[in-house]
């Protein structure tokens, strides 16, 4: 279970509740809850899109598409009901701050779900959970029933004309179920595989009507932004990138966890102040900056800002914010080994280019890794990665090719010393830590 830990540096701003029972409504309230919901009932659609535009706001799941501009897309008027969907299937390697924002603060999702709800015009929004966390079902559900008996949802909310429900849910442990439209499939009752793209959710969503699809980070930052202002929270980020970034470190440091920081945070003081250095004192080999699907970074590339601007120009993207670090010890071939059978297990078998390449990428780097590998294995496993990137219907293709090219790109050398039956030089390898 990730640890409640703190620096100097964060600015506690998702995470100002956390500790102080927020999961009771009473407290949440005492602590300022469900105020922001109030106002926007009062303002109105137009001026809470505005506000998200003026917030810098860009959503916390991995690609990083600015909020407000994605409440915009659903259409005003719609003979189908509207949808707000709150995605809590964190299931990306490296990333656990969603868990603790549900463990902490759940009446945050609410109250972020009734704001996005009042923004498109929604009766109803879905807390989707994490199949892994069916044991955080039972606080988010108390939390939603107290919301009810207060009156904050339901027909009337806020003793309003204004109908808002929320419906809890939780996945069967499927990393596909990720995917927006794959979590669309799932809710309905159907197997969790991708739709084609256009058209897309905002427009033709759950159900066929329209819908906004928010990470839980993302919606629970909403009432706070509402509470401080929008110009106040942008900024506290970076240019194009506002407010701060639940970031989950892992891995070869001295204090892992969930730091929230401001956005454009420099990834070389994350990890040697605020995590504490290397653990061990040993040295820094490579980093993930954004959970397993995103490519790596070398030590002479980290000196640069933790936004989807920055680490997008350095060659890898922010993602969902798992920064995972990794010393001198690892052997980055089993790293690779076990990212791509992590996407070979999880892949939804849909794609042929992503079903048959996980499988072939993990056969490759399985015989490669046991000294059973060719020189020309290091250029078919890129081959095969390549030939992979845009050639599926949802990203998981691109998740599973990414991380994997660069591993062979920036660690070629370490790939030959594992040629013609060579064993792997770091068999005695450390283990990752855990948060």
């Amino acid at each position: 279970m990730p640890r409640l830990v703190s620096h100097p540096d964060e600015v506690k701003i998702v995470t100002r509740r956390f500790g102080l029972g927020a999961t009771e409504i009473d407290r949440y309230i005492e602590l300022g809850g469900y105020v922001s919901a109030k106002k926007c009932l009062e303002e109105g659609s137009d001026w809470i899109i505005n506000e998200m535009k003026a917030s810098g706001l860009r959503g916390r799941g991995g690609a990083g598409f600015p909020t407000g501009m994605k409440w915009s897309f659903v259409p005003k008027k719609s003979d189908k009901p509207k949808y707000v969907l709150v995605n809590g299937d964190e299931s990306e390697p490296g990333t656990c701050k969603d868990h603790l924002i549900f463990l902490h603060d759940p009446h945050a999702v609410i109250e972020g779900a009734i704001i996005a709800g009042l923004a498109i015009g929604a009766k109803v929004g879905f807390i989707y959970l994490r199949g892994e966390y069916r044991y955080l079902i039972e606080i988010v559900e108390k939390a939603v029933a107290d919301a009810y008996a207060r009156g904050f949802l339901g027909k009337n909310i806020f003793g309003s004309d204004t109908e808002f429900q929320v419906i809890t849910q939780s996945g069967a442990g499927a990393y596909e179920v990720g995917e927006e439209s794959a979590l669309m499939e799932s809710l309905e009752g159907k197997r969790g595989i991708p739709r084609i793209k256009p058209p897309f959710p905002a427009v033709v969503g759950l159900y066929g009507g329209p819908t906004v699809i928010n990470n839980a980070e993302t919606i629970a930052t909403v009432p706070h932004i509402f509470e401080m202002g929008p110009a106040a929270y942008a900024k506290v980020g970076s240019e194009r990138n506002g407010g701060t970034r639940l970031f989950s470190i892992s891995g070869h440091v001295e204090r892992p966890g969930v730091y929230e920081l401001p956005m454009g945070y420099n990834l070389k003081k994350m990890i040697y102040e605020v995590a504490g250095g290397v653990r061990g004192g040993r040295k820094l080999k490579a980093v993930v900056p954004g959970g397993s699907s995103t490519p790596v970074l070398l030590p002479e590339e980290i000196d640069l800002g933790m936004d989807f601007d920055q680490v997008g120009k350095a060659g890898s993207m922010l993602g969902s914010g798992g920064v995972v670090v990794i010393d001198d010890q690892t052997c980055i071939v089993e790293f690779a080994l076990r990212t791509i059978s992590f996407y070979q297990h999880e892949s939804c078998g849909w794609c042929i280019p992503c079903r048959e390449g996980t499988d072939w990428l993990k056969k490759s780097l399985t015989r490669f890794h046991a000294g059973f590998g060719v020189a020309k294995d290091i250029d078919n496993i890129q081959y095969l990665a390549e030939n992979m990137m845009g050639r599926t219907f949802c990203p998981f293709g691109d998740a599973a090719a990414m991380p994997t090219l660069g591993f062979v790109k920036k660690f070629r050398k370490e790939f030959e010393d594992h040629l013609n039956g060579q064993p792997c030089p770091f068999a005695k390898h450390v283990e990752l830590a855990v948060i």
